[in-house]
């Protein structure tokens, strides 16, 4: 793995709430750059054949108005597409109200590409399941990342790692930091749900590890 803090410190979070079709809700905010070209970040994201080298398997009818299900996770509705810049859905896990998911694409300096992406929670939302939400998409830009850098990962052989567990960490950390930052949980609340989302993404991992 890359350099941990260095993978975590790349990516901008905040906090904020917009509204999608179930109403209010709160949502999350990644913000990254890669040093590779939009097209590429794009066909990334997009292409079920390269989504499984850095994502999950993802199957269905990948269109416009097109209904798609990630192996083992979360299925919805593509309800904007706009290559290669913009991809919207609707993001539905087991049997939960439907979130809503944003990837927006830039152009960045010097030919890399800026990637926002936004999960808009249900509402009402909590702080717990936005600090969940944030680890898991914090995972899933660092796969991209390494991904894009002609890297090869084995998700289920890296959760194995002490690297790994030490990316949870500190990534659990910086969600509780961005949602004290947003008035979203206070210093106590935000140490507690640290605490509680490292241990469900690595069970038996020491927060000061």
């Amino acid at each position: 793995m890359n350099d941990i803090a260095s993978e975590i410190e790349a990516i901008n979070r905040s906090v904020g709430r917009r509204s999608i079709a179930t109403g209010d809700g709160p949502s999350v905010v990644l913000r990254r750059s890669y040093d590779a070209p939009i097209e590429d970040v794009w066909d990334a994201c997009s292409d079920p054949d390269r989504l499984k080298r850095w994502f999950l398997p993802v199957s269905g009818d990948l269109r416009l108005g097109g209904r798609f299900q990630i192996e083992g996770n979360a299925g919805g509705e593509i309800l904007r597409c706009e290559p290669p810049r913009l991809l919207a859905v609707s993001w539905v896990y087991a049997d939960n109200p439907a979130d809503e998911v944003e990837l927006r694409l830039a152009p960045g300096p010097g030919g890399a590409t800026v990637l926002e992406l936004e999960h808009v929670s249900a509402p009402p939302g909590t702080a717990d399941g936005l600090a969940g939400v944030g680890v898991g998409w914090d995972l899933a830009v660092f796969s991209l990342g390494a991904h894009l850098a002609g890297q090869t990962i084995d998700p289920t052989a890296l959760e194995q790692t002490p690297e790994y567990r030490r990316f949870v960490v500190l990534s659990s950390t910086a969600w509780g930091a961005a949602l004290e930052a947003a008035g979203t949980a206070t210093a106590a609340e935000a140490a507690a749900l640290v605490e509680r989302t490292a241990a469900f993404y690595a069970p038996g991992v020491d927060e000061g590890a």
